[in-house]
């Protein structure tokens, strides 16, 4: 049998952090911390690993030393502990504004799962999105003027519109945020959101006003889109095998490791 090294595409310092915050956890919760099966470095390894490169529990658990049941037990806790990091919305807007940004982009996107049977009281897929074509979660992401990723919602059901789930999970912040000179920039599918949500004048043949205005709100919210394709850079999250529901820690993960690397060493 052949065994060979291998890197991992994170920092050191993020790693080292992650495994802070583990051992930290450990502390709190464990009444016998040191006698875990595997350390808070190597379960920090383990779940960055999956994260980045959507690594087989398998290899993760053959590479720890320990079972296939403990890595699962293991990536689920670290994915809480991490997650749990993750700002909430009213923070995130109230440093934006103090910040002078002049703007924040509202955007949804669809994490892919396997088929979930789940159905609604209508019959019909629950987590099935018609608008993809595929069985997923919806995810409600907001951006600052950048396209830089400062916020990501709990996960809805695929089938779910965008406009209803961020009516249940970002409105009302954004709302405030308007009121406070920070408006939002979206796009077709938030149109009747309401005062301070700016989306696009819908129409095939749009007047030179309602063009230009088309022309300059494409310009500023056309960063936006960087923001799912840094989240679909980790490989977990291009197509999610576990629990649909597991989106929501998986997604707040993503977003804190993504800003623990733009951290400057």
């Amino acid at each position: 049998m052949l065994s060979y090294r291998a890197t991992l595409d994170v920092p050191s310092a993020t790693a080292r952090t992650v495994s802070a915050w583990l051992a930290a956890h450990r502390r709190w919760h464990d009444i016998r911390p040191h006698q875990r099966a595997a350390t808070p470095w190597v379960q920090a390894v383990m779940v960055l690993r999956w994260l980045n490169e959507a690594t087989s529990m398998r290899t993760l658990a053959r590479d720890a030393g320990i079972s296939i049941a403990t890595a699962y037990r293991y990536l689920h806790e670290a994915l809480q502990v991490i997650s749990s990091q993750a700002p909430d919305l009213i923070e995130v807007i109230t440093q934006l504004r103090h910040k002078g940004e002049p703007f924040v982009c509202l955007d949804g996107t669809l994490i892919r799962t396997d088929r979930v049977a789940a159905r609604t009281e209508r019959g019909n897929h629950s987590w099935y999105s018609g608008k993809h074509k595929a069985f997923g979660g919806n995810v409600q992401v907001i951006t600052d003027h950048t396209g830089f990723p400062v916020w990501v919602s709990p996960v809805e059901p695929g089938s779910t519109h965008d406009l209803t789930a961020a009516r249940a999970h970002a409105l009302p912040a954004l709302y405030k945020a308007a009121s406070q000179g920070m408006p939002t920039l979206a796009d077709k599918g938030y149109i009747g959101a309401g005062i301070g949500v700016l989306t696009p004048v819908k129409g095939a043949r749009p007047c030179p006003d309602d063009a230009t205005y088309n022309h300059l709100h494409a310009s500023l919210r056309s960063p936006a889109e960087r923001a799912n394709a840094m989240l679909k850079n980790f490989k977990a999250l291009q197509h999610v095998t576990l629990d649909p529901h597991t989106i929501t820690h998986i997604t707040a993960t993503a977003l804190v490791i993504i800003s623990l690397n733009k951290q400057p060493r």
